[in-house]
């Protein structure tokens, strides 16, 4: 029972932060006057109220938050806080079905971008700037949002982080403390937002759609505030700028913060996922547009390898913006993306997928495991640069990769199971799972989700929310030893 209280406490308070973020848009919506404000005025008040009515009855719980009681909470923040987000949704139209509107606030969260909407450049203004602010917030992680907060509240918020961030956490020159560490990783991810807004405003985008798709590119997110994404624009600079800013993105924010407080470069050469992150997608993106140019795709190898690198890296840093519709490109170039997706974005990122210090350890151990087979009485440990793994870290990596292997086959099957083809299928949870927004066929960058069937949009709803919280925290919840004392 307390354990449940502490829960309700720290849940509220979310929630109530949500219906401040639905403030902004009721605001945004009186300026422009553009017909939601009722939607946001109610639906501010609904979760303020609903939050108020959890947070306030349990103030004199207990101030000890178990390890247990964090994952559990980490498996409700992201599951239930969708719903709350839907209600101005499904307000401001009356028509659209929960179902669908939990689909678009949970893509919108996990920063997946996946979309059911058509006709976006038709939606209201706060409707759209609630969209993307979904993104922002969730870039960084509901969770570690909170963790700055709780100690204020009497609650320490390492359970928390733990449950969010399982497996290989770097080691870097970041505060002791874990709200410390939280809110100095929250001041960078501002400010380089701060910086995107501007750069994308020198770009040639109006200054809405220059915080919106901040919003999303600092998130890795991929909603946009167009149809047609980034190809509305049809700009070289303003492609420019999101690629650079998506790569940021996708490199451990930690890194950032230790070269910011520096003053210096060095981070970023010593960081070894960082170095494997961008060899990777680069090299990626030259290797697309070789492969673009000798088919014919394009013209020309720099007009391949302007698209091929936008849509590339965007795919592989999980973001999922597009400017040309990759579904038409010859297959081995969006299955290469797509493969990317799953691998590329470094931890503490706001990507998603297996993250490339996973992919590390595992091309190493398998390093490891010939050379032990050549050389079987030796003893070598793994190493990445001066720093020995752990075998308890490796058990972790390799436990995890099973589970996000076995996780994709049985999600795939149920969806070729509903009666979609096998690369709509396969594509849209590998864009799901990895939070990366569009896949191929029915789902690919031309078209969107709205076309699936409310079964297939659960099971996608369902791979998002799995593959956001890194699988772990909600697959835990089902072993029986994890609640035992």
């Amino acid at each position: 029972m307390n354990v449940i209280l502490t829960i309700i406490h720290i849940f509220g308070l979310v929630t109530m932060g949500f219906s401040g973020l639905m403030a902004t848009c009721l605001i945004t919506s009186k300026i422009a006057d553009d017909g939601a404000s009722t939607a946001f005025f109610e639906g501010t008040w609904i979760t303020l109220l609903l939050g108020a009515l959890m947070f306030f009855p349990t103030l004199r719980r207990p101030k000890k938050l178990s390890r247990q009681a964090g994952f559990l909470l980490v498996a409700i923040t992201w599951s239930l806080t969708p719903v709350f987000c839907t209600i101005p949704l499904m307000i401001y139209m009356p028509t659209l079905s929960f179902n669908d509107a939990y689909f678009e606030t949970v893509s919108g969260l996990t920063t997946t971008g996946a979309t059911i909407f058509t006709g976006i450049d038709q939606l209201p203004m706060s409707i759209n700037l609630w969209r993307h602010e979904l993104n922002w917030i969730a870039g960084m992680g509901i969770i570690i949002f909170a963790v700055a907060i709780l100690p204020i509240l009497g609650i320490g918020g390492m359970q928390l982080y733990k449950s969010e961030s399982p497996g290989t956490v770097k080691e870097s020159d970041l505060p002791p403390r874990i709200a410390q560490t939280a809110k100095a990783l929250w001041l960078v991810y501002a400010g380089i937002s701060l910086a995107c807004i501007i750069a994308l405003h020198l770009a040639g985008m109006n200054w809405f759609d220059a915080i919106c798709h901040a919003f999303s590119a600092m998130s890795l997110g991929g909603f946009s505030t167009h149809d047609n994404s980034i190809g509305f624009f049809d700009s070289l600079s303003i492609e420019m700028v999101l690629t650079i800013f998506q790569l940021l993105a996708a490199i451990n924010f930690a890194t950032h913060f230790v070269a910011l407080r520096k003053h210096s470069f060095n981070p970023y050469i010593d960081d070894r996922e960082a170095r494997a992150f961008l060899t990777l997608v680069l090299g990626s993106c030259v290797l697309a547009a070789l492969v673009l140019w000798h088919a014919g795709t394009y013209p020309d190898f720099f007009t391949a390898l302007r698209y091929a690198t936008f849509n590339l890296v965007t795919i592989a840093t999980d973001c999922g913006y597009a400017n040309q519709d990759f579904n038409q490109w010859p297959i081995f170039v969006p299955m290469w993306m797509l493969f990317l997706s799953c691998l590329s974005a470094s931890s503490g990122s706001t990507g998603g997928g297996i993250r490339m210090i996973r992919t590390i350890i595992l091309i190493k151990q398998a390093r490891l495991e010939m050379f032990k087979f050549i050389h079987p009485f030796a003893v070598k440990p793994m190493k990445i640069g001066d720093m020995i793994v752990s075998n308890n870290i490796i058990t972790s990596v390799t436990g995890f990769i099973f589970l996000y292997f076995i996780s994709i086959v049985i999600l795939v099957f149920a969806l070729l199971l509903s009666g979609l083809d096998f690369i709509s299928a396969f594509s849209a949870i590998i864009a799901c799972f990895n939070n990366a927004g569009p896949g191929l066929n029915e789902v690919g960058p031309a078209a969107n989700y709205a076309s699936l069937n409310d079964f297939q949009k659960a099971v996608c709803t369902f791979a998002m929310l799995l593959g956001r919280v890194q699988i772990f925290s909600i697959v835990i919840l089902f072993v029986p030893e994890f609640w035992r004392k």
